[in-house]
């Protein structure tokens, strides 16, 4: 699914956990940016997931450093993956600049922005 958006990294879940992924994807698309209506997959937010011996860490970035709803999504983002995984869930938050690029395939076209 992923491997056909331009700007979508590869997490690292997806080459030691694989059979995790597809949960992963459809609990966290239950995420909601109030502000963009859209779901923190679709618009490539969260841009890491591994697991460790005992914990996961999630990478991810916001569409904007001063998002008004960035700390409660980081915060769903962590505890929905924790209950996905089973496990202990740490979010850091990525240095990437969020970009439309990154978007899945379309969406940024309904916004008439390319």
């Amino acid at each position: 699914m992923k491997e056909d958006f331009e700007n979508i990294p590869v997490w690292d879940v997806e080459n030691t956990h694989a059979d995790l992924v597809p949960a992963l994807e459809d609990g966290l698309s239950e995420i909601i940016d109030p502000e963009l209506g859209l779901n923190i997959i679709q618009l490539g937010l969260v841009r890491n997931i591994e697991i460790k011996e005992d914990h996961a860490v999630i990478t991810m970035i916001l569409t904007t450093p001063f998002c008004p709803y960035g700390p409660s999504m980081l915060e769903q983002t962590r505890k929905k993956a924790e209950k996905i995984l089973d496990m202990p869930t740490k979010i850091n938050y990525g240095r990437e600049t969020w970009d439309p690029t990154m978007m899945e395939e379309g969406l940024a076209d309904d916004w008439g922005l390319y």
